[in-house]
């Protein structure tokens, strides 16, 4: 992907220490942009893998997605029994997560055949509306499914602590202090979270 290439040569001749990282781990890397019919059983394993260990996650995550063989639709997740989706390990709480964003899309409220058009603030606006979907989450989306250049996650532990061990910070910088870290490497920053990621080999939601 030429884009991202070019964003990690970029801050590559900006700071040393991407620099540095940028040859340890080549340019940033991330699946092909989500097409539109993927976007709904995205942002639903998004949701499973919220606090949780990517293996667990995914071991999960592959329960739920055998639930509905014919395709993950908002149709589809509608007509399960919740019971199911708790049998699959789901939480309660996630569990009314992924029914919430499935009534939120089939009814309109969440039109995700939209969301490529709009800002980056509207949508995290649009997808926090759903139960369970916060700020973070709808972090990710841009980031992996709309592949939005800019995006910095302040409040993922993972940058937190990736930054600081790649820039030899004495304490975790805190999500405020990260947000004025990440200001000289604008308009790249979802480059400079992947990297951070990078330095701590974290799983990320996205990451296939």
């Amino acid at each position: 992907m030429s884009a991202h290439r070019d964003a990690s040569l970029e801050l590559a001749r900006r700071s040393p220490v991407l620099a540095a990282l940028v040859d340890e781990h080549g340019p940033m890397r991330i699946p092909a942009r989500t097409p539109v019919a993927g976007r709904f059983e995205s942002i639903a394993r998004a949701i499973t893998f919220q606090q949780l260990a990517g293996r667990a996650a995914e071991t999960i995550w592959g329960r739920v997605r055998a639930l509905t063989p014919d395709g993950f639709t908002p149709a589809a997740v509608l007509a399960l029994d919740p019971a199911s989706l708790r049998g699959a390990g789901l939480s309660g709480a996630k569990t009314a997560a992924v029914l919430d964003l499935a009534l939120h899309v089939d009814t309109g409220q969440v039109p995700l055949e939209r969301l490529g058009r709009l800002p980056d603030d509207e949508v995290v606006a649009t997808l926090t509306q759903v139960r369970g979907i916060g700020p973070w989450t709808a972090q990710m989306f841009l980031i992996f499914d709309l592949h939005r250049p800019d995006v910095w996650p302040t409040g993922d532990l993972g940058v937190r602590a990736g930054y600081q061990r790649a820039f030899g910070l004495d304490a975790l910088p805190s999500p405020r202090e990260l947000d004025a870290l990440g200001d000289p490497f604008t308009p790249h920053r979802s480059v400079l979270a992947w990297y951070c990621w990078r330095v701590l080999e974290t799983t990320t939601p996205e990451a296939r």
